[in-house]
């Protein structure tokens, strides 16, 4: 945070407010038009997963894993699912990668249609937000076909993935590939080429490489910044490994670009064609065989209590990547469990894409990094003198609070 202005206004956004769709504090200071100053806080919306997660075996956990993000609702159990994994030595089912590969492409097509559409309303295109939203609504029919949701698929399992796909659905997956192939290009066509669209977002919430690569920035909020980062790319697995993602950044469609929301917008759209593209292949290259290494469920439970010990999972999620640890002891209940998701390191940026901005930019440069708040809450935990205090203290310290005011009203 910067040095607060004395002759400065203070906006406080937040934690409740009409427009927050999750609870975050954002205070701003401004002279005249123009932001001067930042302060984010964050924690009003912790549910405490992980410590539910730590006290059931590893299949009850993916539920539970599903529900940290419901936009992001196949990423954390993706991530999740490969740390356990890696953890037990399970090899996952060459057709059943493929399979989840389909299910987290066909989340990466929604999440972005509804960024788009949420980035128009932020400025007032109100006739573009129901254009993208009624356009998600296919991709929203096929995930219900192919999994029976909308969201939270159920589609994760160790060693593979818990639904196959027939004829029949791999025929409705081709035909939304072409309904998206034109659609996209009508979107593109709108929010690249509108003038006024332009001149809303360009120049607006700049992120430079630097301050990217100093805050930790994932996902499109970085490759919008121009680093090429993507774990799609960098650490390739399942079917990514075999069709060879590359990493999306403005300078591949752009002579110049800034890293502002304009960039992240071009990002995003391409990155739409990108995940047709693998959904595409994976179905062309479908391998035959079961969907499950291990096809019982207490065989995985018992190779995860015979084989576990500690891994990390990561997966490139819509808003950048996803990380899982997971450690096991002789059990197949995990000793430890930590998420880490992609807001928790973008909301890093905020201050340094509102500073300077105008206040009519600051609800589109806050959408800039999709932020996702429950994702980002984790647990506080107090220490003195090194150790943590146990609940008896802080009660006492709670107490003793009580009646040093007691003392001071006399």
């Amino acid at each position: 945070m910067n040095e607060r202005h004395s002759f400065a206004c203070s906006i406080p956004i937040g934690p409740v407010h009409p427009a927050l769709k999750e609870p975050i504090r954002v205070v701003i200071d401004v002279e005249g038009e123009r932001v001067v100053n930042v302060d984010i806080k964050r924690g009003f919306a912790h549910r405490g997963i992980e410590f539910m997660g730590m006290k059931r075996n590893a299949i009850q956990v993916i539920p539970l894993a599903e529900r940290i993000c419901g936009i992001c609702s196949i990423s954390h159990p993706y991530a999740f699912v490969k740390a356990v994994e890696n953890a037990a030595d399970i090899y996952p089912a060459e057709r059943g990668q493929y399979i989840r590969t389909i299910i987290a492409e066909l989340e990466r097509i929604h999440s972005h249609i509804l960024w788009l559409g949420v980035a128009a309303h932020e400025m007032g295109f109100d006739s573009l937000l129901y254009l993208t939203w009624k356009g998600r609504e296919k991709v929203l029919d096929i995930l219900e076909y192919l999994t029976g949701n909308r969201i939270n698929y159920s589609m994760q399992m160790f060693g593979g993935a818990r639904r196959d796909l027939d004829e029949k659905k791999i025929r409705a997956l081709r035909d939304m590939i072409s309904y998206y192939r034109i659609f996209n290009a009508k979107q593109k066509e709108i929010f690249l080429k509108d003038p006024t669209y332009r001149l809303r977002t360009r120049g607006v919430g700049i992120l430079t490489k630097e301050i990217a690569l100093q805050r930790c920035a994932v996902g499109p909020t970085a490759r919008a910044a121009g680093i090429r980062l993507d774990v799609r790319q960098d650490q390739p697995f399942d079917a990514y490994a075999d069709f060879g993602v590359k990493a999306i950044v403005p300078e591949d469609y752009e002579d110049e670009y800034y890293g502002d929301v304009y960039d992240v917008t071009l990002v995003r759209l391409y990155e739409i064609d990108q995940s047709l593209d693998i959904i595409e292949f994976c179905i062309d290259n479908l391998p035959n065989g079961p969907i499950l290494s291990i096809p019982k469920m207490i065989q995985i439970l018992m190779h995860i209590k015979k084989n576990g010990k500690e891994a990390v999972g990561r997966y490139e999620a819509p808003r950048g990547e996803v990380f899982h640890y997971v450690k096991f002891e002789n059990s197949d209940v995990p000793k430890v469990w930590k998420v880490r998701a992609p807001s928790y390191s973008n909301i890093n940026v905020w201050e340094d894409i509102l500073l300077g901005a105008e206040i009519a930019d600051v609800p589109v440069a806050i959408a800039y990094i999709d932020p996702c708040l429950c994702c980002n809450d984790r647990i506080a935990v107090v220490r003195k003198e090194g150790k943590v205090l146990p609940w008896e203290k802080i009660v006492e310290e709670c107490v003793r609070k009580t009646n040093r005011i007691r003392r001071e009203i006399g």
